[in-house]
C-alpha cells in the first residue's frame, strides 16, 4: 500500500498571526521546525537578498550550514517511520531563504525515497523582514545597510 503524500510548508514568523499575548501562531503541522536559532541566516550574503529558496545558489548555502544536513536527514527519517507526519512545517525569520531552501530540499530527498511530496511556500514572495530595537520592518535589498 503506498504510502500518504507528505505535505511540505515553509514560512516565516516574522509574517505571521499573532495570539492575543503577541506570539506567533504557526501554520497546524504534525511537526514545527524553527531554525531561527539552529541555523546561520544566509541572507546576510548581500548577493542572495534578491533570491528566495528555490534559487540552487541559497540551497547550496543552506545545505552547507553547519547542521542543516543532519536535520534534513532526521527530517526525513522521521518522514518515513510508519506512523509518521502528514505535514511538516519549516519556519525561520522571513520565510524566504531557509525555511523555503529546507523545504525544497526536503522534498527532493523525500521524492529521493520514493514519497510523494507537496510543497506549499507560505512567504516566500514577501520582501525581507528587518528587526530593530523600534519593532520590525520590510525592506529590499537596495534599501538594506552595507556591511
Amino acid at each position: 500500500m503506498p504510502k500518504p503524500v507528505i505535505k511540505l510548508t515553509s514560512f516565516g514568523y516574522l509574517h505571521l498571526p499573532r495570539d492575543t499575548d503577541g506570539r506567533p501562531v504557526p501554520p497546524q503541522a504534525d511537526r514545527i521546525e524553527d531554525v531561527r536559532d539552529r541555523l546561520r541566516d544566509p541572507a546576510a550574503a548581500r548577493d542572495i537578498l534578491d533570491l528566495d529558496g528555490l534559487d540552487p545558489r541559497v540551497q547550496d548555502i543552506v545545505r552547507n550550514t553547519p547542521g542543516a544536513r543532519e536535520l534534513l536527514a532526521n527530517l526525513a527519517d522521521y518522514a518515513d517511520l510508519p506512523a509518521g507526519p502528514r505535514h511538516i512545517a519549516i519556519g525561520c525569520a522571513g520565510g524566504k531563504h531557509r525555511a523555503c531552501a529546507l523545504t525544497e530540499l526536503l522534498a527532493h530527498a523525500l521524492n529521493g525515497r520514493g514519497r510523494q511530496v507537496e510543497v506549499e511556500h507560505l512567504h516566500r514572495h514577501l520582501p525581507r523582514v528587518l528587526t530593530t530595537h523600534g519593532g520590525t520592518h520590510t525592506t529590499t535589498p537596495e534599501q538594506e545597510p552595507t556591511r
